[in-house]
Formats: structure tokens, sequence, C-alpha cells
């Protein structure tokens, strides 16, 4: 399908977007996870693999070819520099791989769930962002329990994304994650207007 309407879903993390991308798709709209594609890519796209040990070393991948992640986290996450010179190798490659990836859908939309669209300017790519937010201590709990992992761990997170405010204000649909509020009433909400959106534009 041509110009098929391309929407971003993101969040902080803990937010919970892949849960509600989750449902989008009980709708029948396609969803790209930018994350899991960017390490399939990071497995079998050689230039994408050189550029990484390049800038990393031959830590960054196993033996078997696989990308060690606890490794490149750990250098990544506590060097803004560092993370923003990833991200620079890394998006290129997954914006060329969505956009082959939406081409080739039959649907009203599709999504690209992603952590990073307001943190490096990606909303330019979209038709439409859909912002999921919940409140901080929230997403802490969340990441403690799904990762394993300390406070310290998830607040280190936490600082290399934009604050929630922010990225309200530049989002065109919001979906409050907390636990007690209907998050597939407010998806069947903004699945409608953008559904609307698309006829005007049309």
């Amino acid at each position: 399908m041509l110009n098929i309407p391309k929407v971003g879903i993101t969040g902080g993390i803990g937010s919970g977007k892949s849960w509600v991308a989750r449902i989008f798709n009980i709708y029948g709209i396609p969803v790209y996870n930018a994350d899991k594609e960017a390490k399939r890519l990071m497995f079998r796209n050689k230039a994408l693999k050189t550029k990484i040990r390049q800038l990393l070393g031959p830590e960054s991948f196993h033996r078997n070819g696989r990308i060690n992640r606890s490794f490149i986290a750990s250098r990544i996450f506590n060097d803004k520099k560092l993370l923003k010179q990833m991200n620079a190798i890394v998006h290129p490659a997954v914006r060329e791989d969505f956009e082959k990836w939406a081409s080739a859908q039959n649907a009203e939309y599709v999504l690209e769930e992603s952590a990073i669209i307001f943190e490096e300017s990606l909303d330019k790519f979209f038709d439409a962002v859909i912002l999921v937010v919940a409140d901080k201590e929230i997403r802490i709990n969340r990441v403690m329990r799904r990762d394993k992992v300390s406070r310290k761990q998830v607040e280190e997170r936490m600082r290399n994304q934009l604050n929630d405010e922010i990225k309200k204000k530049r989002a065109d649909f919001i979906i409050l994650n907390d636990g007690s509020t209907g998050v597939i009433r407010q998806v069947d909400k903004v699945h409608k207007s953008i559904l609307k959106l698309k006829k005007k534009t049309s």
C-alpha cells in the first residue's frame, strides 16, 4: 500500500508502550518494534556491525555474532556522547528497514514503537505520534521487577530520556497507563482519531 500513514508510539522506560502497542495490533494495526528490529539488524547487517565494532570495540559482539547487550549498555548508558554516536549509527539502518516494511503492509496505518522518537527528533518522519505516560514511581517499580535491576540503574536509564512534560507538548495523542485508567478505551479513541486524520489527508 502506497503512502500508508505512519504513526509513532513512544514513552519513557517502564511506561508500558509495548503493551499499548499490542492493543493497537488487536485492532489490526501492524507494529514495527524498533528496538527488536535494531537487534536483528545488528546481527545480520555486516556494515552496521563493522561500524559498531569501530565505535565500541570487538567486545560489542559475542563469538556467535550476537550483540553483547550487557557490554554495550555498560558503555553507552553512562556516556551521553557515546549513546548519541551509537544512535547515529543504528537509527538510519532502522529507518530504512521500517520504510521498506511499512510499504509492504496492507492496513489503515502502521505503528513504529520506539523509545527515542522525541530524543532523536524522529517525530518529523511520522504523520502522528502517540505518547504513553505513567507516574515516575510506577515506571521505576515496573522496570525493577521486569529487568531485575536496582532503582539506581533505572534512574540512570531515565536520565537519558526526555522528561514526559517536554514530550507531552510534542505528542499528538497521550495515553495514560497507570494501572487504573482504562487503556483500551483510550486506544479505541486514539485509533478512531487516526482513522479520521487519514480520511482528511487522503
